[in-house]
């Protein structure tokens, strides 16, 4: 496993460092990671996917439990230097079931990367991207059957918020929708390099059936979107706009307003009459103007 020397070295060597707009922490620490790979639950017959590997640690992690790993990395400059530490570790066959992927979780054609087989996504996500990446992978990837994913505390405690929760937001109600997720462990700073100011945290996401359960997936849903629409308009605001930690501006995106709950409502209705059409049902005898045809379009596409 990688430690705080070993990652110094390797970013010395290639006269690399972390990068603020990308987000990037790397983990330091053999427990934290070892940690992780015992919470994703993975071991040999089991496919992982890994979001950002940037220099291996958790990979290497994610490999030790005998499980197929495809680690998708967008910063190329450390395409080469997760090279080198795969290459040491296939000395002692540790990393033989890594597959290395150049490639933006943001963009990425799932379907294309992964095939329809069931999935493992585990990941210490970047900072700057993570909710874009949970909310692109739960609407586009349904092989992706469970996340484990280290992110931000605050993060971790938005996309877990239940009603009646401070928190709660558009990311909550979204994955109540598609998921049911829960924080699995805290982690402190003092494991990263470089080492950021606030503390993460370790959220396990299982997906929901994508049918059986609909009524149980709106009824996820209907309590947050009650909760968010009751409060005054003080309570849904997030944070200023300003900096966070890594310098990078931030805006007041997660806050949930009477508008986005009611958008977010309808499309909810509008999914269930695509799903009655096409499972040869009357649905609920909702009638789809040209409006409506065009967000339903856009929502499924």
């Amino acid at each position: 496993m990688l430690g705080q020397g070993e990652i110094r070295d390797l970013l010395e060597r290639h006269g690399l460092e972390a990068r603020r707009s990308l987000g990037q922490n790397f983990v330091a620490d053999p427990g934290t990671v070892e940690r992780i790979a015992r919470l994703a639950g993975v071991g040999p017959g089991d496919r992982v996917v890994e979001v950002g590997p940037g220099l291996g640690s958790l990979t290497l992690a994610l490999a030790d439990t005998g499980a197929e790993v495809t680690a998708v990395e967008k910063d190329r400059a450390l395409i080469p230097v997760l090279a080198d530490v795969l290459d040491s570790a296939a000395a002692t066959d540790r990393s033989a079931g890594v597959r290395v992927v150049e490639g933006d979780a943001l963009v990425l054609d799932w379907h294309d990367l992964l095939g329809l087989d069931p999935w493992v996504l585990v990941a210490n996500l970047p900072y700057n991207v993570a909710v874009p990446v949970l909310m692109r992978v739960l609407r586009t990837a349904p092989q992706i059957r469970r996340l484990v994913v280290m992110v931000q505390l605050e993060v971790a405690e938005r996309l877990c918020a239940a009603p009646g929760d401070r928190t709660i937001g558009i990311p909550s109600i979204k994955v109540a929708w598609y998921s049911s997720a829960r924080i699995l462990t805290t982690v402190a700073p003092e494991v990263f390099v470089p080492r950021p100011r606030v503390r993460s945290a370790v959220v396990g996401i299982d997906r929901r059936a994508a049918t059986s359960d609909r009524p149980l997936r709106r009824a996820a849903i209907r309590d947050p979107l009650v909760d968010a629409q009751g409060r005054q308009p003080s309570e849904l605001e997030d944070r200023e706009e300003g900096r966070d930690e890594h310098g990078a501006t931030r805006r007041p995106g997660l806050a949930v307003d009477l508008e986005d709950a009611c958008e977010l409502d309808r499309l909810v209705a509008l999914e269930q009459v695509h799903h009655d059409q096409h499972a040869g049902s009357h649905g609920d005898g909702l009638g789809l103007d040209l409006m409506d045809r065009k967000l339903l379009c856009a929502v499924l596409e």
